[in-house]
């Protein structure tokens, strides 16, 4: 079977954003690159003004229909699959994959799922809160230098995406759980693990790391979401009766 990258199931994702000429060089670049959907997350020093001034020609309808949220759990809601970029490493972020390996995945992806790709802000990346929401992490191979521009770094991975919606032979992606569908998951696993005594309630987020890191690798679809949490709420019954149980014994 064949298929194109669907690039109208993808969008740039700024969070935090500070310097508003960059997001109009980010607009330039997804428009040489033929992307459109942009979405900012809390952008500081907002000036459309000097958006504007560096989204030149086209660009324009890019940022004029660009969508702007206040949360990050908001501004990733819709989309099934997340992509975090960073140029550090370390074990609370592995750089699973690079841009052009990357854009091979989303021949198949893309043609069912909506796939947001999340850039941090300009002084110091994607935080590690950030992180967590991702299916996967992306890094740019660089030389001794590894710090981009904001708009470079786009346009890298702009450019391998626009090079890869060539024809392809690809394998069938379903239509995948959504971010406000997993997190309700998640939500529901971490108090269910707590209960039982799994993960620490001190520190329940470093250990819910390995399980969303996990369950990553397993793209999730709605229903087998929906299987989870029905286990989840089997627990929570049965660990209800256990409490009424000890309750009338004592």
């Amino acid at each position: 079977m064949t298929a194109k990258i669907n690039l109208e199931h993808i969008a740039i994702i700024l969070a935090q954003p500070k310097i508003p000429e960059n997001i109009g060089a980010v607009a330039r670049a997804m428009n040489n690159m033929g992307l459109s959907r942009l979405v900012l997350v809390s952008p500081e020093n907002w000036d459309l003004s000097r958006v504007q001034k560096m989204a030149t020609g086209s660009s324009f309808d890019i940022v004029e229909k660009m969508e702007n949220h206040e949360d990050i759990k908001e501004a990733l809601g819709p989309y099934h699959y997340v992509i975090g970029t960073t140029a550090r490493i370390g074990s609370h972020r592995p750089a699973i994959t690079q841009p052009r390996y990357l854009a091979h995945d989303l021949i198949s992806i893309s043609q069912n799922n909506r796939v947001g790709i999340l850039f941090g802000p300009e002084d110091r990346g994607l935080s590690n809160e950030h992180l967590r929401y991702c299916h996967s992490i992306a890094m740019i191979p660089t030389a001794q230098f590894s710090s981009l521009n904001l708009a470079q770094a786009v346009m890298i991975v702009c450019y391998e995406i626009f090079v890869a919606s060539e024809d392809k032979a690809t394998k069938f992606t379903p239509r995948l759980a959504d971010k406000f569908e997993l997190e309700g998951m998640y939500e529901h696993l971490k108090d269910v693990c707590m209960k039982i005594g799994f993960i620490n309630p001190q520190n329940p987020e470093h250990w819910m790391l390995n399980i969303r890191r996990f369950l990553y690798r397993l793209p999730l679809r709605a229903r087998e979401v929906k299987i989870i949490r029905g286990m989840c709420r089997q627990i929570d019954w049965y660990t209800e009766q256990l409490e009424k149980i000890k309750k009338e014994e004592g």
